[in-house]
């Protein structure tokens, strides 16, 4: 029988953010609610959108009534995805030569092979009981491309050569995952996904709630990032199914907008409530993790 020890809703210790890059996307935004948070003014709702073909669909509006923000509207439409975490603890002596060389190198693995459609990586900026240093987070479009890229030669040469003589140890989490079916947020492109705080968490649920009260707490969370859109650009969570690492039974990954973006969303009181009534009974251990996001310029290749 699994023992069950009560966890805190995942915080983190904000410290200069050092990384480096890359990357996307929206999400849909529903339930039909106005609300000002901070100063900003937030609209959600469902409309019907009549197309030239004459086709209907169920469509949903997001607004952040800041400054020089637009309405946007987002199709219902999605696609199912592929989701890719690896973890990495670089020893301690790594120098910033070491680094570059290691991350340039797994950052070019998206070129070197089909089915990569989105990276970020870096320097983790807290933290961790684990001690994890460098995270790794791809998008596939399918879970054969994934496979593909664990027994690809180039990117085991990469391991080989520039990750394992800095790395002493790495965790892996694959899930799927769905997203709007658009190119934007598959891509994770554009103007959203040219800065900000990728965020990284890492849960293990008892075997026996994986179904029923899991499901449940997960779909709370989702519910409540539908919510903060002047906060959040794009998350996706979904259930591990990496055979070599089980560690975890799931993954979120979250990109805010910004390290405040990030401090708000974990601080605030909704969030803690859903950890505290959802989350705490069934959770056995979490892991979270972030790093900053730049665009690819000149401390990359």
């Amino acid at each position: 029988m699994c023992s069950i020890m009560y966890i805190q809703a995942p915080a983190f210790n904000p410290s200069t953010p050092h990384c480096f890059f890359r990357q996307p996307i929206s999400s849909p935004f529903h339930s039909s609610s106005r609300k000002l948070y901070n100063g900003v003014l937030r609209f959600n709702g469902s409309i019907n959108v009549q197309f030239s073909n004459g086709k209907k669909q169920r469509a949903t509006v997001s607004a952040s009534a800041s400054v020089g923000q637009n309405s946007s509207i987002h199709s219902e439409r999605t696609r199912k995805v592929v989701e890719h975490i690896c973890l990495l603890k670089a020893k301690e002596n790594l120098s910033e030569e070491e680094e570059k060389d290691m991350l340039d190198y797994l950052y070019t693995t998206q070129y070197q092979m089909r089915g990569i459609v989105a990276i970020t990586l870096g320097r983790i900026s807290d933290q961790n009981v684990e001690n994890y240093t460098h995270a790794v987070y791809m998008r596939f479009q399918t879970k054969e491309d994934l496979r593909k890229f664990y027994e690809n030669t180039f990117y085991l040469g990469v391991l080989r050569e520039h990750v394992m003589p800095y790395c002493h140890d790495l965790t892996y989490v694959d899930f799927e995952s769905e997203v709007e079916d658009d190119i934007l947020p598959i891509f994770r492109k554009g103007e959203e996904f040219d800065y900000g705080v990728e965020f990284i968490l890492l849960i293990s649920i008892a075997e026996s709630e994986l179904r029923g009260r899991a499901e449940e707490a997960l779909a709370s969370l989702a519910k409540l990032i539908l919510e903060f859109p002047s906060l959040i650009v794009q998350s996706v969570q979904g259930l591990n199914f990496c055979p070599s690492s089980k560690e975890y039974t799931h993954g979120v990954v979250i990109r805010f907008r910004s390290l405040e973006a990030l401090e708000l969303f974990l601080g605030s009181t909704e969030y803690k409530d859903i950890w505290r009534s959802k989350f705490q009974m069934i959770t056995q251990k979490t892991l979270s993790i972030h790093f900053s996001v730049d665009p690819v310029g000149t401390e990359i290749m």
